[in-house]
């Protein structure tokens, strides 16, 4: 059959799809519009799209002969799964492998922003450091704090338990007790409210529903500490991008790490000239071995998809009913 890769990944993956069916990927290294990938995906049987690609329901029922589609992501928001669904296509993503990645780069994010890290390397390239002082680049410790997780999942659960060498305090806020977490780090499960004027780092791990758009608002801001590091891995729309500028101007929090973006990938002007605002490029998982694992596992998907099997991390098993 004939697959369709809207970008270039890892070629692992791309190798792996080949040993089974006819492979077109886009020659453009950019996001696609919906145009291009109905043009260009006219006549597949296959789809493996990006959490960049909108894939709704014009780009579907444009598609007739889409028989499976791949997301190369955790999350799946990107894609219309009740228009897949209706159609009798499944839908499938690549979970667990990017977890300790993404937790790893939330970490980076924590001490990069409590600790003042990417602010004191401008001021040193910038010629500005002049010697050690006593009140220069203060931040903010990390060891014996309160670390709040939003959505105790894969990674909010992996992003927690990397906490254990700080002897940290944990609180989270999840719909399920997390037994992980209450047995290794004896983590309380809280309501947000409390979790947020609680915690010293907040950190956001939690999927994009209608439940958590701008979960993080102007609200829940004033309720933070002064002293708080808020972080975002996870989607960008979860926050109030402007409640959070207005919050970082007005110093209301200490400071944000963030690898999403609400409007993404346009980054506003005013956040960009923060300093208490360390802002990345989508690296949450982006290490080689991971994105390979990436590629395989929607490889994998695909293949299991357009042989007629139930994809082993299928988002909507229904269709297989």
């Amino acid at each position: 059959m004939k697959v369709f890769v809207t970008r270039k990944i890892p070629e692992s993956g791309i190798n792996l799809l080949k040993d089974h069916h006819t492979v077109t990927v886009s020659k453009k290294d950019r996001v696609l519009s919906k145009t291009e990938i109905i043009d260009q995906a006219q006549d597949a049987e296959g789809l493996l799209c990006l959490l960049t690609d909108t894939i709704d329901s014009e780009v579907i029922s444009s598609l007739p002969n889409l028989k499976m589609i791949a997301n190369y992501a955790v999350g799946f928001n990107n894609v219309d799964v009740k228009v897949a669904t209706q159609k009798k296509i499944p839908v499938s993503n690549t979970p667990e492998v990017l977890t300790d990645t993404t937790a790893e780069l939330a970490w980076a994010l924590v001490f990069s922003v409590a600790r003042r890290i990417v602010e004191s390397d401008s001021f040193c390239r910038d010629g500005k450091f002049e010697g050690w002082g006593p009140m220069l680049m203060l931040g903010q410790d990390v060891t014996k704090k309160t670390l709040g997780i939003i959505g105790a999942g894969r990674i909010g659960t992996a992003m927690a338990l990397k906490s254990k060498g700080f002897n940290m305090n944990i609180l989270y806020v999840d719909p399920e007790h997390n037994s992980v977490l209450e047995s290794e780090l004896d983590a309380q499960k809280t309501d947000l409210s409390t979790l947020l004027s609680t915690s010293d780092i907040v950190s956001l791990h939690v999927p994009l529903t209608d439940d958590t758009y701008h979960l993080i608002g102007e609200k829940e801001l004033e309720s933070m500490k002064e002293t708080a590091v808020l972080i975002n891995t996870s989607r960008g729309p979860i926050i109030d991008e402007n409640a959070l500028i207005k919050a970082l101007e007005n110093n209301q929090i200490f400071g944000a790490g963030l690898d999403v973006y609400e409007q993404e990938p346009k980054i506003p002007k005013r956040l960009k000239q923060l300093n208490n605002a360390v802002i990345l490029p989508h690296i949450g998982s982006a290490t080689r071995e991971t994105r390979s694992k990436m590629a395989d596992m929607a490889a994998e998907n695909m293949i299991q998809g357009l042989n007629g099997k139930q994809p082993s991390n299928c988002v909507n098993p229904e269709v297989f009913e």
